[in-house]
């Protein structure tokens, strides 16, 4: 196969999506990895290594401004500034084809559009759809001014992805979501996320990151990544309340954003000295953070239950660590909890039911083993590099036939 230029923007910097850059780039194809450094969000392995593949190149775009995610007007104009700088350098690199992921609507609208100038095949990774999701955010807004506005985000949204090269979309639920919604793209595949279990291997609890902060020698509930409109943090509270009479268990949150915020709020009144608050760590610590856990907490709203699916879930069966989902059971990522016996999940209006699941997997030592067991065979065979790669470099390479 003919070796590319390509260029591969991940708008969050995860972990599989820079994994995926690495790969490429060891098959010989020259890779220019973009992320946003002005959003708030966990991050991937993206700092330059010596042992990184030659032609493999990650840079950070950005603004000068931290994303107001939560002001839309103002995200908005934020975004559409960031697609200009994220543009201009692509343009500038000259790929192939470009794989974009992650990226608001107002960012991939704009990209494509500048894209199409230069005849630079678009593959949209469709990892959340927004338009759906900006529905709940948009909920307080007078009813004539909601229904303009979500139409005109989703003729944006929808419109980029009906004229992109071609989709990957990350669950068959979202096919049949986008065809609802106008786009029957010819040349869309589903390829589910994974994470990079040759970065996130299982570790042992009693380690440096959990000895430094307290947990090596305790049960720990593991919550870590995104705590924004999708997920309530009021199960987390309420985890920590459940157990605040046991000096033996902690509930660790490494979180930043609106609902750490609400949690330091809740902590602080009510003297929940048993739930731990960090900062967004280091991928480099992220084996051990996860290690750390006896079981790992993930939550989404019903609202989201098949627009987002969760990568956190992903991790956490690289590092066999049992999960505590509140999630719809529409959502893929709750499905495959409950396929492979991989943890508990409860609706996520259930608060009854998330608690009874914690004191259950608190209690039960040899279900959480077999659980990590479970976790382990599947991990095996579904997050192989190689096989999903191949399946990528299949569809870019489509894109750049095509085009």
């Amino acid at each position: 196969m003919k070796s590319h230029k390509i260029a591969v923007h991940d708008y969050a910097g995860h972990t599989f999506q820079v994994q995926l850059s690495r790969w490429l780039a060891a098959r010989g194809h020259q890779v220019l990895h973009l992320y946003s450094a002005d959003v708030e969000t966990p991050r991937g392995r993206l700092s330059p290594a010596a042992t990184d593949p030659a032609g493999f190149t990650v840079e950070s775009v950005t603004t000068g401004r931290r994303l107001d995610k939560y002001a839309l007007v103002r995200r908005w104009l934020q975004e559409r500034a960031y697609a200009r700088v994220l543009a201009e350098r692509i343009e500038a690199f000259a790929p192939d084809v470009v794989l974009s992921a992650n990226a608001p609507p107002a960012v991939q609208a704009r990209l494509a559009a500048r894209l199409r100038t230069r005849r630079i095949p678009l593959v949209c990774w469709v990892q959340d759809i927004f338009t759906l999701g900006a529905a709940k955010l948009a909920e307080s807004w007078p009813p004539p001014l909601r229904r303009a506005a979500l139409w005109a985000l989703g003729r944006v949204e929808f419109g980029t992805m009906r004229r992109a090269a071609g989709l990957v979309a990350i669950s068959p639920d979202f096919l049949s979501i986008l065809a609802r919604h106008g786009v029957r793209h010819p040349a869309a595949t589903v390829i589910e996320n994974w994470a990079p279990a040759d970065e996130i291997r299982p570790d042992t609890k009693d380690n440096d990151w959990a000895r430094r902060h307290g947990l090596a020698d305790c049960f720990c509930f593991l919550y870590s990544g995104t705590l924004g409109m999708k997920h309530n943090p009021g199960h987390l509270a309420e985890l920590a309340r459940t157990f605040r009479d046991d000096p033996a268990t902690k509930v660790v949150v490494v979180s930043q954003g609106l609902g750490r915020r609400w949690l330091e709020e809740v902590k602080a009144a009510e003297g929940l000295d048993r739930l731990i608050l960090l900062d967004f760590q280091p991928f480099e610590s992220l084996p051990q953070v996860l290690a750390s856990a006896d079981v790992t907490v993930v939550l989404l709203e019903e609202f989201a239950g098949v627009l987002s699916v969760p990568s956190k879930v992903y991790s956490s069966f690289c590092a066999r660590r049992p999960l505590l989902a509140a999630m719809p059971a529409s959502n893929r990522a709750a499905r495959l909890i409950e396929e492979t016996g991989a943890g508990l999940c409860v609706p996520p209006q259930d608060g009854a039911a998330f608690v009874a699941a914690a004191r259950r997997l608190r209690l039960d030592a040899a279900l959480r083993h077999q659980m990590a067991a479970r976790q382990a065979d599947h991990a095996a065979t579904a997050f192989d590099i190689e096989l999903i790669g191949r399946r990528f470099l299949d569809v870019l390479d489509a894109a750049v036939t095509a085009g």
